[in-house]
């Protein structure tokens, strides 16, 4: 193999040199324990398809869960990769939407739900004559962390390596699937657990090639290594014994690890804020991350809250740049690079040529000379832009789940104990060996240092035995409850929760939209407090079920209102039952933060009227945080 684009790159194993030089009609599933260098390997794999096996960047396509993975392999096929840089990868979701906008572009997908996408472009997958024509193009696949393919995306894969003869090199590791309770059929998600991997050996029994990855390259110390010795429990445990078995040896592996400390101790405070190590807090569920989230808020701890894989925002740069002339339709790649430099939050100059070429991507713009701005509004506005540009950027700090950290590795993590494991009726051994694995995830994440992280008690979503914090059923979002059965004291902040189809000022609130524009892009920041405060001139409508409109302050000025979902999901929070017509609304919902600030799409007169040019788009401010209520006292007392 060529050794020149690989010269800073480590030596392939010979582990990995087996997976990488696999000719590529090879019908290939590696094994690869955490921190096995599965990344690198898979770049190389990648390359070698190209320069060495002679396919084409259109033959091969690689798949994966996490945006931060396609980037990590697509800057990493950039660097290290000759002609493989061009490589199509991307999401299981956004693969399944491009066949999707490409087969019936009249429909607006954004509007159905992610699995509704997944099992529509499954149908056209198997379907000869309605499928796109480079499918029969392909010629190999590379798959990345299969043993989170559950349900309906294994269905996809499955439907796709079936109907379309070519090679395949598909990587997981039984030992981290922790994604079976994505199955809601018990029958179902009893035997969901690492069944692609049986799929596969029943269906090329004949020219399946079994490889493994078993060297760890991520931990470097004793510490970081404490549980890489269970992966042979985590991929074997089946029975509800084995499982609870699994998950109490981990937690004593967790107890025996150095407690993190009090943070408010000034040099343990400050050993957080420190920007050249990367860091994550680990907790078992977003009810926990978004306690911790407050208290390290109150601390004066600046940090991330990880996102869902799938919830995605456009970057205010981007809207920011679409306004950079009155009338301007196309920008030209050198008045991009002039602006490049006054873009908040579009990164430095080793960031700029990136920028550029995922711009000319989203709009389909082969000649790399100009960009349509037309078509990047539209790439927008069908969710067509690349995972790259609508990732959350990188922080030293991050707070996450268990699940959101798979695939992320950190130089330090601190894990929160999740607690004595609670079987409840009804619940499955895959249920209990689901959350073992899950810890074992999040106890592989380190590099350096692992640490366990013990709350203090008025971080705990539970007090005296009756639980404050939890999932409100009825809307899906972790809420603040009270002693009292019908007390209801806060509710979680998501993505959509702002009003986005018109921009702030010419709904609900007065003010100029030009103004708070302007307010957004320069004066708003993530981790900047805010707060709702009800609107008295947008009352509730008991026969609509929506609650009173609520504007968000920042800095003292209303710089957006409540999204008719935010409207909706507060007033079934606040149901007694569903005949229930709540009384008393929160005055004020407390203790939020700014996320990000994100461009948004809407209505091209609307966007003339508030004097915002031509093309429909604005910044919206996106709140995030496990809100608390706040009550007019008489409300209080009637409650």
């Amino acid at each position: 193999m060529t050794a020149g684009p690989y010269l800073d790159s480590p030596p392939l194993t010979d582990e990995q040199r087996a997976v990488v030089e696999q000719p590529a009609d090879a019908m290939v599933l590696v094994t690869a324990g955490a921190g096995a260098g599965k990344t690198h390997t898979l770049v190389r794999r990648v390359e070698a398809l190209v320069a060495d096996e002679g396919l084409t960047t259109g033959d091969v396509l690689v798949l994966t869960f996490s945006r931060a993975a396609v980037r990590e392999l697509r800057e990493r096929l950039s660097r290290h990769g000759d002609r493989s840089r061009h490589v199509r990868v991307t999401t299981f979701d956004s693969w399944a939407l491009e066949i999707l906008n490409e087969v019936a572009a009249d429909i607006d997908w954004r509007t159905r739900s992610f699995d509704e996408r997944i099992r529509e472009a499954t149908k056209v997958v198997a379907d000869e004559g309605q499928a796109p024509e480079w499918l029969d193009e392909l010629r190999h696949v590379v798959i990345d962390e299969v043993q989170d393919l559950v349900g309906d995306r294994r269905e996809l894969i499955e439907v796709l390596l079936e109907s379309y003869d070519c090679g395949f090199t598909i990587v997981g590791d039984p030992a981290q699937a922790i994604y079976s309770y994505q199955v809601t059929d018990p029958d179902e998600r009893l035997i969901e657990t690492n069944r692609f991997f049986d799929w596969l050996r029943s269906t090329f029994v004949d020219d399946l090639i079994e490889l493994s990855l078993t060297r760890n390259f991520r931990a470097s110390t004793d510490e970081a290594r404490s549980a890489l010795s269970f992966e042979g429990v985590m991929r074997g445990c089946a029975t509800l014994a084995e499982a609870e078995r699994a998950y109490e040896e981990l937690r004593l592996e967790l107890a025996a690890r150095m407690d993190f400390g009090d943070i408010g101790v000034p040099f343990i405070r400050d050993s957080l804020c420190v920007t050249d190590t990367t860091t994550a807090v680990l907790c078992r569920t977003n009810g926990e991350v978004l306690l911790v989230s407050e208290w390290l808020h109150g601390a004066g701890v600046p940090h991330q809250v990880r996102r869902a894989a799938q919830d995605r925002a456009v970057p205010a740069w981007l809207g920011e740049l679409m306004h950079v002339a009155p009338g301007v339709l196309t920008l030209t790649k050198q008045r991009f690079d002039e602006l490049h430099p006054s873009l908040v939050g579009a990164g430095g100059e080793a960031e700029r040529e990136r920028a550029w070429r995922l711009l000319c991507v989203s709009t389909r713009e082969r000649t790399g000379r100009s960009v349509d701005l037309s078509r990047l509004r539209d790439a927008i506005s069908v969710g067509r832009l690349p995972d790259e540009l609508t990732a959350q950027p990188a922080h030293p700090l991050v707070i996450s789940t268990f699940h959101r950290a798979k695939g992320l590795e950190f130089d330090r993590v601190l894990v929160v104990d999740p607690g004595q494991i609670s079987v409840e009726e009804g619940d499955l051994p895959v249920d209990v060996a689901d959350r073992a694995r899950a810890l074992y995830v999040a106890m592989t994440r380190a590099r350096r240092e692992l640490y366990r992280l013990d709350l203090p008690r008025d971080v705990l979503p539970y007090r005296g035995g009756f639980r404050l914090v939890r999932k409100d059923r009825r809307t899906d979002r972790w809420a603040r409850f009270g002693y009292q059965h019908w007390r209801r004291s806060g509710l979680e902040l998501l993505g959509g929760d702002i009003h986005p189809h018109h921009p702030a000022g010419s709904y609900q609130i007065n003010g100029d939209p030009v103004s708070l524009q302007e307010h957004l892009r320069s004066r708003t920041a993530p981790g900047d407090p805010a707060v709702l405060e009800r609107i008295d001139d947008a009352p509730e409508d008991h026969d609509e079920r929506i609650s009173p409109g609520y504007a968000l302050l920042h800095k003292g000025r209303a710089i957006g209102v409540a999204s008719e979902k935010f409207r909706r999901d507060l007033y079934r929070h606040m149901q007694q039952s569903r005949t229930y017509q709540p009384r008393s609304w929160p005055r004020r919902v407390m203790d939020l933060r700014i996320d990000t600030v994100e461009t948004v799409v809407g209505e091209r007169g609307v966007s003339v009227q508030a004097g915002l040019g031509e093309l429909g788009v604005w910044l919206t401010p996106r709140p995030a945080g496990l809100g608390r209520f706040q009550y007019d006292r008489a409300e209080t007392e009637e409650d």
